[in-house]
């Protein structure tokens, strides 16, 4: 049975945070030199958990047992960021997280990473069985776009789901840019333009002509 949009942009996402996640386990990731590679991890995997939140949850919580699937979701998230944010601390030296320890810290994320992706790939079959193609690829874009104006940092403590969670990330999102900016934090802004725009997703979607000159 051949994929949906959907299932291929969520396995080409958890790839790529996959990915970026990889040199930020490295121990020298903290010195400052090094510290972009983790930010870049930090930012794009704290905004596919609140885009998520934002577009796939509403669809989640109509599949049997909805409410149950969304819960467990939202504990992981939240176990996520709250592990980000230690993951953060650490690096840049606050006194309240530089006692963790860098490779116990990083089981710990890489476990729930796993539960994370796990559970998508599982709530994206279901919600894929429920929708017609046209209705997954809409889903599938308005995921995308969420990601690129999402929040930069996780917010573990603030609302995640429903109106209150949208509001919360569009509010976080705002004062994630100033913080960033005042910062001069890294965050790799043209990222979530690639498997929209520029991957053989992107012509999956919509149906364009490869072109071989094209980055794959």
């Amino acid at each position: 049975m051949t994929a949906s949009t959907l299932e291929m942009a969520l396995s080409y996402e958890h790839a790529k945070i996959r990915e970026l996640a990889e040199p930020a386990h490295h121990p020298n990731a903290a010195h400052p030199e090094y510290r972009h590679q983790t930010d870049w991890f930090y930012a794009i995997a704290a905004q596919h958990l609140a885009a998520a939140e934002d577009v796939l949850l509403p669809h989640v919580q109509r599949l049997p047992d909805g409410a149950e699937l969304v819960t467990r979701y939202i504990g992981n998230a939240k176990e996520l960021e709250r592990s980000l944010r230690f993951l953060k601390g650490r690096q840049y030296g606050d006194s309240r997280f530089v006692h963790l320890h860098h490779t116990e810290l990083w089981q710990h994320i890489d476990r729930l990473l796993g539960e994370h992706e796990q559970m998508e790939a599982t709530y994206s079959r279901q919600i894929c069985e429920q929708l017609d193609s046209p209705d997954v690829n809409t889903l599938t874009e308005d995921l995308l776009e969420a990601e690129e104006v999402a929040p930069t940092r996780a917010h573990p403590s603030s609302p995640h789901t429903g109106m209150a969670g949208r509001l919360s990330h569009r509010m976080w999102r705002m004062a994630d840019n100033a913080w960033d900016s005042a910062e001069g934090r890294v965050v790799p802004t043209k990222y979530h333009a690639h498997p929209k725009r520029d991957s053989a997703l992107s012509h999956y979607l919509y149906g364009t002509p490869m072109n071989e000159e094209e980055p794959q």
